[in-house]
């Protein structure tokens, strides 16, 4: 029988691509979703992905989508102590362990395993770069040649200009990118949402919002597309 894991989810490019891989690897199962969310402004943590989106995005993936709200603003611990009920309900409902979508940050690694440590969920990383012997330029071509499409919704302007905030991830961009920052902004210097890719049933609409700076941050907020009557 398969492992059944519990991925977490940004809604971002990496974490979608660790599903696409993951469900190419038979000894695993995706089983659900695992998202923090601020529970004041209803939006992914960091990403600043809207809920209404998220909840399209676990739609398209076929999968069960489990939040965590977290408080805002939140410390350290409470953020262990949320995601310490998480890993006794995903151990108590038969999961097996808990995928990431982390590149090459070994101190970030090395957090999770310690977090993960004496749970009974082990940490699996599916896009980690080392294991799959590609750096993170050659990951960002091989996600957009598969048909990923994603929108940058975050931008730190300290690495990068405040203009690439909306922009969509592409070819076009990754050409763009000063040669300080990584080309999947491994390092903080971007997030993204991500739209439609292998991972996903059926594209997620979404319209271009604003864009505002916040928390020395610029986001570029994603309108779910209008309903039709």
């Amino acid at each position: 029988m398969p492992r059944r894991l519990l991925l977490s989810w940004s809604g971002g490019k990496d974490s979608a691509w660790a599903l696409h891989l993951l469900r190419q690897q038979p000894e695993y199962e995706v089983a659900a979703l695992l998202t923090t969310i601020n529970e004041k402004f209803r939006r992914i943590a960091i990403h600043g992905t809207r809920e209404d989106l998220l909840d399209q995005q676990a739609a398209a993936t076929g999968l069960p989508l489990w939040k965590v709200d977290l408080p805002f603003p939140c410390t350290n611990a409470d953020y262990e102590s949320r995601m310490a009920a998480v890993c006794a309900r995903a151990v108590a409902e038969g999961f097996h362990g808990m995928a990431f979508g982390d590149l090459f940050l070994e101190d970030i690694r090395a957090y999770r395993i310690a977090r993960l440590a004496g749970t009974g969920l082990e940490p699996i990383f599916p896009v980690w770069c080392p294991d799959l012997g590609i750096s993170t330029a050659e990951l960002a071509r091989e996600m957009l040649a598969a048909g990923l499409q994603a929108r940058l919704t975050t931008v730190d302007p300290r690495s990068l200009d405040p203009t690439f905030a909306g922009r969509t991830f592409d070819a076009q961009l990754l050409a763009d990118l000063p040669a300080t920052v990584d080309p999947c902004g491994e390092r903080g210097e971007f997030h993204t949402f991500a739209f439609a890719g292998p991972m996903f049933s059926r594209t997620i609409p979404a319209i271009p919002g604003e864009t505002v700076e916040r928390d020395n941050f610029i986001y570029a907020d994603l309108l779910p597309e209008p309903r039709r009557a």
